[in-house]
């Protein structure tokens, strides 16, 4: 629990030096830093603190450690993240008994919040292990790893906060210790963006090979992280030759009627994949990937054959929106196959997610995501979609994670009177978080029922929900339906400064840049600026592995 997080010597002196805000004495000027007249550890401090953007809030960290070790003051940095946590979660506490006079969505807001609070400590718990485990030259190489991990923390800090009204005063209480926890984290995703050139300031040589290289030249579809057993599974028709270890029929010709009752069989310490085959039928439930159950296969006989639904809904049921899904991926390394995920709650349902996915390194191939508002939430990780189809009306495409949607048919909604479709919202709040959304080589259209009012109800690629929003669509056919200006702002010209929307490449009517909006934060890409969002650079997924069969889009399609 997050309450009995173990505190070594050393991390309670640092705790400590957090919490009574020790302010270290390192003096920039016209911002730079001068490190030749200081001591060895503030140095050391100085220099891990050159990239981040709260550099007070580092330095005060840092200096807490008697310690000129880069690995040890880096977890450090995380262990001040878990103090933060834990204040977040004693707020929340205090909040709740102080709650009774609080509106009712204010309340779910604040149960959420321990929750959410509780799973990023967990989260955090199990990245501070794993630097542990690695020695710093592995932690350098890896570094986008445990970029994405950590970021994580970020996106479930922010998914409380989304709980709340608009205006809340028990929002803005909790505001101010969440968002202390999000620098501290933004620092240390920035000090690992750079560690390689940081050691060497230091006088640190780690010969660690260049993986930008490897990654610009990449050009063969699935991310490094599939192994080439899991890429054999989505290029091949049906299980790819895998044996089921688990068969779901509604008929009663399989092991399970339902999914949920075929994940319970989950066995434990089970070593490489769980593949569960789920006959055709609608299945009427609410199934939940539990983080403890990672590498789970779940392959269908196609996706409008096979189809998970349900109606949880933000207006009838009063949830957050991350309780609204029909069906949530918490573990790592799942992959899903001809299967359809819908909400039908519809327009009136507001807040409906299909598919909720807080899940590192996972893939939907062949796959159908149908809501309306907010039907596809990439909470968290790396997350690949191809072949796919997805459609909605608001922000259906949104989330705090990294996501790249490729070769996929994205569909635009009739939404309700007054409102207009937007395809994305991305949450990315922090300038060190590594997330996103890329849409590249597929086709944005309107669905039947919209298509006679298609140039009336505007559409737009996407709004930027968060700070930081980032969302590149490229090499992509947009239907005539797409607004001139092509974006439109969240509220007023809030963000607009700081977000980053791109298109690269892409055709049809809808696709003519002249009158786009004139945001100095709306990039016309290159095509050297267009290769870091393709499939292995922005999921970090090192060098492609060759091509296995299927067809895919090799790097950039022209």
């Amino acid at each position: 629990m997050l309450g009995k997080v173990i505190i070594s010597g050393v991390s309670l002196i640092l705790v400590v030096g957090v919490i009574i805000g020790v302010v270290a004495t390192v003096h920039y000027s016209n911002g730079s830093n001068d490190t030749e007249s200081l001591s060895p550890q503030m140095k050391a401090v100085s220099t891990l603190c050159q990239p981040t953007y709260y550099k007070d809030a580092c330095t005060s960290t840092l200096s807490a450690l008697n310690s000129t070790d880069p690995k040890e003051l880096i977890k450090g940095s995380i262990l001040a993240i878990s103090a933060s946590l834990k204040k977040s979660f004693n707020v929340t506490d205090d909040l709740l008994v102080k709650a009774d006079n609080a509106g009712a969505r204010d309340k779910t807001a604040l149960n959420d919040c321990k929750e959410l609070l509780q799973n990023a400590s967990e989260s955090l718990q199990d990245t501070l292990s794993k630097v542990g485990e690695i020695d710093l030259p592995s932690l350098s190489s890896r570094s986008d790893d445990f970029r994405t991990w950590l970021s994580s923390i970020i996106a479930y800090q922010e998914m409380c906060l989304d709980g709340f009204e608009n205006g809340s005063s028990l929002r803005d209480q909790l505001q101010n210790s969440t968002d202390y926890g999000s620098e501290l984290t933004d620092n240390v995703l920035n000090i690992l963006a750079g560690l390689s050139q940081v050691l060497n300031s230091l006088g640190l040589k780690l010969n660690i090979p260049s993986i930008s290289r490897q990654l610009l030249q990449a050009d063969h579809g699935f991310p490094a992280w599939m192994s080439a057993a899991d890429r054999k599974l989505l290029a091949s028709r049906g299980n790819g030759g895998a044996r089921p270890n688990a068969v779901v029929a509604q008929d009663g010709s399989g092991q399970f009627k339902t999914i949920s009752a075929a994940l319970a069989a989950y066995p434990k310490n089970l070593k490489g994949r769980y593949v569960i085959y789920v006959k055709a039928g609608t299945y009427r439930e609410y199934v939940a990937v539990a983080k403890d159950q990672p590498n789970v296969f779940i392959y269908g006989d196609g996706s409008r054959k096979t189809i998970v639904t349900g109606n949880r809904n933000f207006a009838k049921d009063g949830l957050g929106t991350w309780k609204t899904a029909t069906f949530i991926v918490e573990a790592d390394g799942f992959i899903a196959k001809s299967i359809g995920f819908t909400n039908t709650a519809g327009p009136d349902g507001h807040q409906a997610v299909a598919i909720r996915a807080n899940s590192d390194m996972s893939a939907f191939y062949n796959c159908r995501f149908d809501g309306y508002q907010d039907t596809v939430l990439y909470q968290a990780g790396r997350q690949f979609y191809r072949n796919c189809v997805l459609s909605g009306t608001v922000d259906f495409l949104f989330g705090y994670g990294s996501a790249v949607i490729q070769n996929s048919l994205i569909i635009v909604r009739r939404p309700n009177p007054n409102q207009f479709n937007t395809v994305t919202a991305d949450g990315r709040k922090e300038r060190g978080q590594p997330g996103g959304v890329v849409i590249h080589n597929c086709r944005i259209v309107p669905e039947q029922k919209l298509v006679p009012d298609r140039l009336r109800i505007k559409t737009y690629l996407g709004r930027p929900w968060k700070p930081y929003s980032r969302t590149v669509v490229m090499e992509s056919q947009l239907a005539d339906f797409i607004q001139p200006d092509g974006w439109t702002p969240w509220s007023g010209n809030q963000f607009l400064d700081t977000l980053y929307y791109a298109e690269y490449a892409n055709a049809g009517p809808g696709a003519a840049t002249n009158r786009r909006v004139k945001w100095k934060s709306l990039h016309f890409l290159k095509r050297s600026e267009a290769l870091q969002f393709t499939v292995g650079t922005f999921l970090q997924g090192g060098q492609w592995i060759k091509n296995n069969g299927i067809p895919v889009l090799t790097g950039l399609r022209k």
